[in-house]
């Protein structure tokens, strides 16, 4: 799908008269630009526009992305004439937020509405020791995955980078977690395996990225990033060699039989090339691991028999297999995989030289559990839908 960019408005026309460092610009477009989810050269251009030098950048730059300010008029450190201008043709937005709703076990989701009025979920889980945000990288999927009910929801299209980055500073805004880069910060990794396939938005995925990474800003180091991809191949080399960021990749089974049916899009990329690319991932070392997720399905991928399989096929590649009991979805096929089986297939892949982490079940109350996001406001709408006909009928 093509991704979306940012709006730009045209080249300003300004008065003779205007000293440059005034940021009066005569002949903008009407709609505000929003600055959320440009790069670092997208607003250098955008100042340069305004005939503003590149300083004003970074210094606007700090203040959205480290001070997490929203108002033009509390960047002090920028000349009044420059903030009231700037407030006249840009805006620095937040995602509207719908709904959140809070688990017993401390998970918080938040459903964001997006500007054009489609919603996306976004899901921050707390450990004693650190706390991981899940975002969404794009409006529902197309991957189909049989097992996961958010696949059940076609797609709608792309986030934006504005959009992707938009929902970390939401959480921000939430959490209290301005300014970025503290000691004791609640947001400390995140993970892209929210709504949809990464790479199949890498263009606008890369570039916000980017953005929380870039160390005048969020300065999220990349070591505490995950990227999640069923294994789209042609985008995993780039990934690796621009973002650098850690890779996990959903297998979930270890013939392409099975692969084909629990996760379609294996018809296009098998089980063989998607690990050859993985061999081939840059920086992928022991300190670097590859995670393999592996979602555990009773009866269709636990035996014994096939965690021997996944270690002979995972063989030499620098890993770790993440196991994920099965979260059950109201029409789901899956019942996961009881404990027992777990525990004996996770030894099978530890006597092999594989950390294999149980991932434990959060948010599961709230429908923010692994494959469950997006269920909640999809039924709400549903369920309007076929109340509609009885109440036009009254």
């Amino acid at each position: 799908m093509t991704s979306i960019s940012a709006p730009v408005p045209p080249t300003p026309v300004l008065p003779a008269s205007v000293a440059p460092d005034a940021g009066t610009a005569a002949d903008l477009a009407p709609r505000k630009v929003d600055l959320i989810g440009l790069s670092r050269a997208e607003l250098v251009t955008e100042m340069a526009r305004m005939q503003l030098p590149r300083f004003r950048a970074d210094q606007l730059w700090h203040w959205i992305y480290h001070k997490g300010v929203t108002d033009f008029s509390a960047m002090t450190t920028l000349a009044k004439p420059v903030r009231a201008n700037l407030s006249g043709y840009y805006t620095i937005g937040r995602l509207a937020v719908s709904s959140r709703q809070e688990s017993q076990d401390g998970t918080i989701k938040w459903l964001f509405r997006l500007a054009d009025g489609h919603e996306i979920e976004t899901v921050f889980i707390p450990e004693d020791d650190r706390g991981t945000l899940c975002i969404s990288s794009q409006v529902g999927c197309t991957l189909n995955c049989r097992f996961c009910h958010t696949g059940t929801q076609r797609l709608v299209r792309n986030l934006t980078a504005g959009e992707i980055v938009g929902q970390l500073m939401a959480v921000f805004d939430d959490l209290a977690d301005w300014p970025s880069g503290r000691d004791n910060r609640y947001v400390t990794s995140i993970v892209m395996m929210g709504m949809g396939e990464p790479l199949y938005n890498y263009d606008n995925v890369r570039t916000a990225l980017k953005i929380i990474m870039d160390e005048a800003g969020i300065a999220l180091s990349r070591r505490r990033i995950t990227l999640s991809t069923t294994g789209i191949i042609p985008q995993m080399q780039a990934c690796g060699e621009e973002l650098a960021v850690n890779l996990a990749v959903s297998l979930h089974a270890v013939t392409d039989a099975l692969r084909d049916e629990l996760v379609p899009i294996n018809r296009k990329y098998p089980i063989a090339e998607v690990l050859a690319a993985c061999r081939a991932y840059p920086r992928a070392t022991n300190a670097r691991r590859i995670t393999f997720e592996y979602v555990m399905l009773k009866g269709v991928n636990d035996s014994q028999a096939d965690a021997e399989a996944l270690v002979k096929l995972i063989a030499g590649i620098p890993a770790k297999v993440n196991l994920i009991p099965f979260n059950p979805w109201p029409g789901s096929l899956y019942e996961t995989s009881d404990a027992a089986t777990i525990e004996a297939f996770a030894r099978v892949v530890m006597r092999a030289g594989y950390a294999s982490p149980v991932r434990k079940p959060r948010g599961r109350d709230i429908l923010a559990a692994c494959g469950q996001l997006k269920s909640a406001s999809e039924r709400q709408r549903r369920g309007a839908a076929n109340r509609r006909p009885a109440d036009a009928a009254e």
